[in-house]
């Protein structure tokens, strides 16, 4: 990973990714996907992670490609493809994710945050689906996240228009899920992270997963995986802590591990 476009950092359970070319608002170059692709699955794979902050740096989210330094003749598979992977590694991460956007969120940048599971802003967010404005189509999930999170006609206004909106209107809408002054949010960000960290991870994936496939299954599909889900969450030791902190009057201590009696040798 090239750590020049993408700083990593983890407070205990809570690793944060910082998009770092602040000189462009943090746009995303080939370098800066790769780099934040090899993260996402470095991350899937490290059991140390219970929750996943995305940021940007200097002031900026990210305000989406980088087409500056883009050559609009090279064929678009390549680029494409690297989207697309980072869009479903995000979107497939079992530990829950959170999005802390501070100034611009553009196009993919916007589309990044929005595939996050929470999104926190600072009052002078601003967030537009660019796409049209550039001769563009949606990319980056946009098409399936936008009319999932604000019904179709909101996400047509978005995407046809390419609007710029603040984060108060974000909020309204749904596309932001707390907005706090900007002496607040790197507290607030590391509160609500910090939680999640804490919380059963077994659960919290499945609960994550139910929740992104529930949209596209009918009810019954829906209860059926969530009567597969809650079998999985009560073969983990965190169902019994649970219920000895409650009895206890403490708090419970998750740690994900499966509750297996080994047979006597």
């Amino acid at each position: 990973m090239t750590e020049s476009v993408l700083l990593q950092s983890q407070d205990g359970g809570v690793r944060t990714l910082t998009l770092n070319r602040p000189r462009r608002r943090n746009a995303l170059d080939p370098q800066l996907w790769a780099a934040l692709s090899d993260a996402l699955r470095a991350a899937a794979h490290d059991r140390s992670v219970r929750a996943l902050v995305l940021t940007g740096a200097g002031g900026a989210f990210c305000a989406g490609a980088d087409v500056v330094n883009s050559d609009p003749y090279a064929a678009p598979f390549g680029k494409l493809q690297a989207i697309t992977e980072v869009a479903q590694q995000l979107h497939d991460l079992a530990v829950p994710t959170v999005a802390k956007v501070r100034g611009a969120a553009v196009g993919a940048g916007w589309n990044l945050a929005l595939g996050c599971d929470l999104v926190l802003a600072t009052p002078d967010a601003r967030f537009a689906q660019i796409f049209s404005r550039r001769g563009l189509s949606l990319d980056c999930g946009g098409s399936w996240l936008l009319p999932k999170l604000v019904g179709v006609q909101q996400a047509k206004r978005l995407a046809l228009l390419g609007e710029t909106i603040d984060a108060a209107e974000a909020h309204e809408l749904g596309l932001v899920t707390w907005i706090r002054p900007e002496p607040e949010i790197d507290a607030f960000t590391a509160e609500i992270a910090g939680r999640l960290a804490a919380g059963p991870p077994v659960a919290l994936a499945q609960i994550k997963a139910l929740i992104n496939e529930g949209a596209d299954r009918t009810l019954h599909d829906a209860l059926a995986g969530e009567a597969r889900a809650q079998s999985v969450a009560f073969a983990t030791t965190d169902v019994p802590e649970a219920y000895a902190a409650f009895r206890d009057k403490r708090d419970a201590t998750f740690r994900g591990e499966w509750n297996v009696r080994r047979p006597d040798r």
